[in-house]
């Protein structure tokens, strides 16, 4: 498949369309804590929450270039609104690593928004949420959820989760799991308060005694092992796609904002003329220009080994940290760039400027997207050691 198909192309024609009004959303989502339902309902109708569902089951699972493409558009109009279709897009293809059973449970609208927390903070039990030992109701098997997890972003607008849990084995060894959980079992707190990425709703969501059948709990290293993509690769390539939208739309506004400005105390009426703002914007674009080079490089592989229905090796995997996190870091130069030329009256709540900037740098502390952890796995492969976490 390629960008070609036509479902793509009118995904992306309708974002593209969008994109004023994703813009102008910005401070109600932040005044709100959440996206506004309305940005939710227009992604909707244009296909967005279909992209990465599996096309036998009415989803259009287009080749992850194109899903992150999307992706791209939506956080050049908002940062909050483009970090929430993020994670829903890339967490919805997960569930096509389960069973059959739990696929046909998920996807059976053709369209579906998940949100995941992949840090094992709650408990596996067998048996059932009444305290029968045993193997549960139905299935042998089956198993009670209970755990807390927090910042799940896009919990208050999800369908499904994918939440990780300790489950022990028979030897008494905790194991990491992934357990499939529909957002009806889960309470969701109000909790989120922040200073960047205040839109994103990432709150904490509670399971208690919450019952999940056998087919919808998997090993956590079988999910990080991937199927049709490797998932920590894929799931760097999409949150890239995400930040580098964020530094094309603080570029775009940049522009957009520049005409009949002036540096004030100085002799320039035009900052355009200012050889200095003119340093500053060509090198913000050519840091947003690289990268989305390395993205394309990476999006480029990692399709080739999902069409040859191979996976990356692990110095692949290791490399895949390495350079989103470094297009992620190039992207967050790139708005502090434009942010330092914009002039005391960027910091104006209603300036899309300043959110793209407070935006991009509290998300890129994201423990998964951090720069030197980053550098530092690919950096161990490169010189053959060990990448010293599982999350490749």
């Amino acid at each position: 498949m390629t960008r070609n198909d036509r479902g793509v192309i009118a995904v992306l024609d309708e974002v593209t369309a969008l994109v004023p009004v994703l813009r102008e959303s910005g401070i109600a989502g932040e005044e709100r804590r959440w996206i506004p339902d309305e940005n939710i309902e227009l992604l909707e109708k244009a296909g967005v929450f279909r992209i990465a569902v599996p096309r036998r089951f009415g989803g259009l699972g287009v080749p992850v270039a194109d899903q992150a493409a999307v992706l791209n558009e939506i956080a050049r109009a908002d940062s909050a609104t483009g970090w929430v279709s993020m994670i829903w897009v890339s967490s919805s293809w997960v569930p096509s690593l389960f069973p059959e059973q739990a696929q046909e449970e998920v996807y059976a609208g053709g369209t579906v928004r998940v949100s995941t927390g992949f840090t094992p903070s709650g408990t596996l039990t067998a048996g059932t949420a009444d305290g029968d030992p045993g193997p549960g109701p139905g299935a042998p098997g089956d198993y009670t959820l209970d755990g807390s997890w927090k910042w799940i972003s896009g919990s208050q607008g999800a369908d499904w989760a994918v939440l990780a849990a300790l489950l022990t084995d028979p030897d008494g060894t905790p194991v990491p799991h992934a357990a499939l959980v529909p957002f009806s079992a889960l309470s969701v707190a109000d909790d989120w308060y922040s200073s960047a990425g205040a839109g994103t709703g990432s709150s904490t969501v509670t399971a208690v005694g919450v019952p999940i059948p056998a087919h919808r709990v998997l090993p956590l290293a079988d999910v990080l092992a991937g199927g049709d993509y490797a998932f920590v690769p894929y799931f760097m390539a999409q949150g890239a796609a995400a930040y580098i939208g964020m530094a094309k739309g603080a570029y775009e506004r940049f522009l957009e904002r520049l005409p009949g400005r002036g540096i004030t105390y100085t002799s320039w009426t035009d900052q355009a003329q200012s050889p200095v703002t003119q340093i500053q914007v060509a090198v913000a674009a050519n840091k947003i220009e690289a990268a989305d080079a390395l993205q394309e490089r990476w999006l480029r592989r990692l399709q080739e080994h999902a069409d040859a229905g191979t996976q990356p090796d692990r110095a692949e995997r290791a490399a895949a940290r390495g350079r989103a996190a470094y297009a992620v870091q190039l992207a967050k130069e790139a708005v502090d760039e434009l942010f330092e030329a914009g002039g005391a009256s960027v910091i104006l709540r209603d300036e899309p400027l300043q959110r793209f900037h407070r935006d991009i740098r509290g998300l890129s502390l994201h423990a998964l997207f951090t720069f030197t952890t980053n550098q530092e796995v690919h950096g161990r492969a490169i010189l053959g050691l060990a990448p010293d976490t599982a999350f490749l």
